[in-house]
């Protein structure tokens, strides 16, 4: 399914409508060149389950920033990582044992991404459009009827 995002609010709401559908052992895999919205629509599902008022900071130098919500979620920026082995060190296997993980740059995972995380998985690509950006959205295990459910207002 591939969603319009005219905005930095579209791309928030894009967040926040994935945020109520999210379930322990979920990995939302966020794709895209550099500055394309994957920490704004991170920043958006966060506090959609954490509250309006909470810090959400990318976590480009900490790796990963853990969040204790229902469920909790893991937050993390793959891009320094340099093997996919470095994944085990950081957590994300114990991250989707209690939780859902967002992970930025998922190709450092290497070329199979689902010995990583498992069978629940959404993609989503984000990509210039014109003058705004698209959303490209794809699900794996029971995110494959669950990505229907997905419905953007901004």
């Amino acid at each position: 399914m591939r969603l319009p995002l005219a905005d930095q609010a579209a791309t928030t709401a894009l967040g926040r409508a994935i945020a109520p559908l999210l379930r322990p052992g979920d990995a939302v895999l966020l794709d895209g060149p550099l500055g394309m919205g994957k920490s704004t629509l991170a920043r958006g599902l966060i506090r959609a389950l954490a509250g309006e008022d909470v810090d959400v900071p990318s976590p480009t130098f900490t790796i990963v920033q853990v969040y204790e919500t229902a469920p909790p979620v893991a937050h993390f920026d793959l891009y320094r990582l340099e093997r996919a082995s470095e994944a085990a060190e950081i957590g994300l296997d114990e991250a989707l044992d209690t939780g859902a993980a967002l992970i930025e740059w998922p190709e450092r995972l290497g070329d199979d991404p689902g010995g990583w995380l498992g069978p629940d998985r959404l993609t989503i690509r984000l990509e210039e459009d014109g003058a705004g950006r698209a959303a490209t959205v794809s699900g794996a295990g029971r995110w494959e009827e669950a990505v229907k459910e997905i419905h953007v207002r901004s």
